[in-house]
C-alpha cells in the first residue's frame, strides 16, 4: 500500500456497544521476546503480538542467532548460543520505526562476538539514539556511526560479553534508554548500576514494566532515589528463567475503541483487563473518568460507558505519553479546552507526535498550539479533511477517533497501524457493525 491511498473513517451511526478483544501488548512482548532470546533454556510466550514490530523483533533476534517457532498458538524461543572464539561474520538488523528495537537490541549486540549493524526507516533515522550509544561506550564497547551523529545508522562491534557496573545515562528523551540498559543487566560480568541523570524522565510505567518482566524471570532488580535526587536502578548477574509466560492485552490499542464509546454515547468492554498492571494504558480509567466516562469492572472485563458529556482536561500525561493522541482526538470533540503537559519526548516518537497533531487538529478545525511539552485544544466547528498520518499509527487511530463524529475524514496510509494492530480496520468496523468496502479494506 502506498501512503497517498486514503481510507474515509465511517461515522458512528449509533451508540456502539461491543466487546473488544485486543492482541498482546507490544511493549511486553517485545522485553519477553528479548529475555527469552538470552534466558538459560527455553520459554514459550502465550498471547504475544504478531505485528510489523513485533515481527522487526523476532527478525533481530533471530540474526543474533535465537530461533522461533509458533506452536500450538504459542511462540516458542530458543535462546542465542554463547558466542564463539572467533568473531561471527557481520550481520545487519532492520529496525523499520520499532523503538523496541532501535533502542534495546544494540545492548544485546554487545553480547555478540562480531560487527552487528542498524540501520531502519527514513523516519527512524532522525529518532535520538545518544543515550543507547553513550550506555555501550560506557560498556567498553566500540560503536561506529555511519550518518548523522547519535542516530541510526550505526554498527556495533560486540566482543561477546558486558562489562556491568555503574552506567550514567540520561533518559529524558525516552524511557526506552533505561529499559534497553536493565534488560541484558543480568548478562553482565558485574552487577549493573544505573543512574538517570537527566533533568526529566518520562514514561516511567515502562521502566516499572521493565523491572516486573524481570523479576518473573528470577533477576534480582531495584529502584530507588539516591542522595542527590537522581533515579537509580540496580540489576544483579544472575540467570533467566521465563518457561511458560503469557503476554497482557495491550491496553493502550484499547483507547480508540474505548474512546469510541464517549464519542457516541455508547458501551465498550475490554476483555481480559489485568486485575493490576504497570501498562500505561491503564491509565485511561482515570483520565477518560474526568472527561465524562463511566468506567467499571465486570469479571475479567473493564467497561466504558458515554453519557453524552465529553469534558476537556487538564492533564500531566508525563507517565503516560503514549496515550495523548487518543486523548487528544477526544480533546478535539469535547466541550471545552484542554491542556496537556509534560510529554515533550513525544517529539522523538515515530514522528514529531505534538507537531503532527497540533497541524492535524488544527486542519479539523480545532484551534490546537504547540507547548514546548503539550498541547492546548480549543473545540471548534469540526470539518472533514485529509488527515495526514506521518507514518505513525497513533496518529492513524486518532483520526478514526474523530470521524466516528465528523464525516469525510480521510485518513493517508491507515495501514500504518499494522505497527501495532494488524487488522485496526476490520475490529473498527466489526465494533461499528460496519462491513468493509467492496474490494475490501485497504
Amino acid at each position: 500500500m502506498t501512503t497517498d491511498v486514503l481510507w474515509t473513517a465511517p461515522v458512528a451511526q449509533g451508540p456502539v456497544d461491543a466487546l473488544v478483544r485486543v492482541p498482546g501488548s507490544k511493549s511486553l512482548t517485545a522485553r519477553w521476546m528479548l529475555l527469552a532470546a538470552i534466558a538459560d533454556e527455553p520459554s514459550r510466550l502465550t498471547g504475544a503480538l504478531v505485528s510489523r514490530d513485533t515481527r522487526l523483533m523476532r527478525d533481530a533476534l533471530e540474526r543474533l542467532g535465537a530461533l522461533f517457532s509458533v506452536e500450538d498458538g504459542a511462540l516458542s524461543v530458543v535462546p542465542i548460543p554463547p558466542p564463539g572464539e572467533h568473531p561471527a561474520e557481520p550481520i545487519e538488523i532492520h529496525c523499520g520505526l520499532a523503538g523496541t528495537v532501535m533502542r534495546f537490541v544494540p545492548m544485546l549486540a554487545a553480547l555478540h562476538h562480531g560487527d552487528v549493524r542498524f540501520t531502519g526507516d527514513e523516519g527512524a533515522l532522525v529518532r535520538p539514539m545518544g543515550a543507547v550509544l553513550q550506555a555501550l561506550r560506557a560498556q567498553g564497547i566500540e560503536v561506529t556511526e555511519h550518518g548523522e551523529p547519535d542516530r541510526l545508522p550505526f554498527t556495533v562491534h560486540g566482543r561477546g560479553s558486558l562489562r556491568g557496573g555503574r552506567i550514567e545515562v540520561d533518559a529524558s528523551a525516552s524511557s526506552q534508554f533505561v529499559s534497553n540498559v536493565l534488560l541484558t543487566g543480568a548478562r553482565g560480568e558485574e552487577d549493573l548500576e544505573l543512574v538517570h541523570v537527566g533533568a526529566t524522565l518520562p514514561s516511567l510505567p515502562h521502566i516499572d514494566m521493565t523491572l516486573e518482566t524481570l523479576a518473573q524471570a528470577g533477576v534480582t532488580a531495584s529502584h530507588d532515589v539516591d542522595p542527590d535526587g537522581r533515579h537509580r536502578w540496580r540489576v544483579a548477574r544472575g540467570s533467566l528463567h521465563l518457561d511458560e509466560i503469557t503476554v497482557e492485552p495491550d491496553l493502550s490499542n484499547a483507547g480508540p475503541f474505548i474512546a469510541a464509546a464517549l464519542v457516541t454515547q455508547g458501551t465498550i468492554a475490554v476483555s481480559d483487563w489485568p486485575e493490576t498492571t504497570t501498562q500505561p494504558g491503564d491509565g485511561y480509567r482515570e483520565l477518560l473518568t474526568r472527561m465524562g466516562a463511566e468506567v467499571w469492572r465486570e469479571e475479567d472485563e473493564m467497561l466504558f460507558r458515554g453519557d453524552g458529556s465529553l469534558h476537556g482536561i487538564d492533564a500531566d500525561l508525563s507517565a503516560v505519553g503514549e496515550l495523548t493522541p487518543t486523548i487528544a482526538a477526544l480533546c478535539a470533540l469535547a466541550d471545552s479546552p484542554s491542556r496537556l503537559t509534560g510529554v515533550a519526548h513525544l517529539r522523538g516518537h515515530e514522528t514529531d507526535r505534538l507537531q503532527a497533531l497540533a497541524a492535524e487538529l488544527t486542519k479539523l478545525g480545532a484551534r490546537t498550539t504547540e507547548l514546548e511539552d503539550g498541547l492546548e485544544i480549543v473545540p471548534g466547528p469540526l470539518r472533514g479533511t485529509v488527515f495526514e498520518t506521518y507514518a505513525d499509527h497513533r496518529m492513524a487511530t486518532a483520526a478514526a477517533i474523530i470521524g466516528l463524529q465528523v464525516p469525510d475524514v480521510r485518513v493517508v496510509d491507515v495501514a500504518c497501524t499494522s505497527k501495532t494492530l494488524p487488522d485496526f480496520v476490520g475490529m473498527w468496523l466489526s465494533m461499528l457493525h460496519t462491513e468493509a468496502p467492496e474490494g475490501g479494506t485497504p
